[in-house]
């Protein structure tokens, strides 16, 4: 697969310990600041569509607002049910102070 990356915020969009949703050339993306490194995952819970983005962050993992399901941020895994499937992660480099996610190509 081929890098695509998409600029889609600066760095100071995300407060540390905060999330912001971010439309990367039409894939919805969650970003995470953790202790100032940027993650990203798909936006929308793998158990339901609820936007994580309204999620709790707790250590290195979201916490579904919705049914409560878990995902440890770096990695996209599911850390509690009901989901059962794993997130989508995307790489994200940040220069200049600006945030980009690789959406990856053909």
């Amino acid at each position: 697969m081929s890098e695509r990356w998409i600029r889609v915020a600066a760095h100071g969009d995300v407060p540390e310990g905060g999330t912001l949703a971010v439309d990367a050339a039409g894939e919805p993306v969650c970003l995470f600041n953790l202790a100032g490194r940027i993650h990203a995952t798909h936006e929308y819970c793998t158990h339901e569509e609820a936007s994580l983005a309204d999620g709790y962050i707790e250590g290195e993992c979201i916490e579904c607002p919705l049914h409560q399901a878990q995902f440890h941020i770096p990695t996209g895994q599911v850390r509690a049910p009901p989901a059962t499937d794993d997130l989508r992660v995307f790489a994200v480099k940040v220069e200049g102070g600006e945030i980009f996610v690789d959406v990856g190509g053909g």
